[in-house]
């Protein structure tokens, strides 16, 4: 294993997030979701929710400055020309609706070199909680870096 100065462990600063009605359509309507929950006002009211219903993945939205920023620390010194995308991984509390306010924090979990196949594996811990401090979503992006091929 080669040795590394990454800072497992590592929490980020908490990025807090507005969920707004247009980014939530706009989302709906990038990735081709049609139901009417995520669309229209009166349908997410009907069924019981304040306003339009986030889609699940748009925890991509309201996480990616978090990840940004604890991808591009110098400290953790991902090399982003050999980096490749590897997983991500998310479970949801609930569901989150346009208006509320959500916190993400960051944590560089783990990092691990494998000699064989000369990657490394820069694995970062997603929790985001609402106003009132609850859990509504929680991931694992995990981001592989390729060595030079020598």
């Amino acid at each position: 294993m080669t040795e590394t100065t990454a800072p497992v462990g590592k929490q980020y600063p908490p990025v807090d997030y507005v969920l707004g009605r247009e980014k939530i359509r706009e989302y709906a309507r990038a990735v081709g979701e049609t139901n009417p929950l995520h669309h229209d006002v009166a349908a997410a009211r009907a069924a019981g929710h304040d306003d339009v219903v986030a889609p699940p993945m748009f925890v991509v939205v309201y996480s990616a400055e978090a990840i940004g920023t604890a991808m591009f620390d110098p400290e953790v010194g991902i090399d982003m020309a050999r980096l490749v995308h590897g997983a991500q991984e998310f479970s949801w509390e609930r569901v989150l609706v346009a208006g509320e306010e959500v916190s993400t924090v960051m944590t560089l979990d783990e990092v691990r070199h494998v000699e064989t196949a000369d990657l490394t594996y820069y694995v970062f811990g997603a929790t985001t909680t609402d106003a009132a401090g609850e859990v509504v979503s929680t991931g694992v992006w995990t981001n592989i870096v390729r060595g030079a091929g020598e």
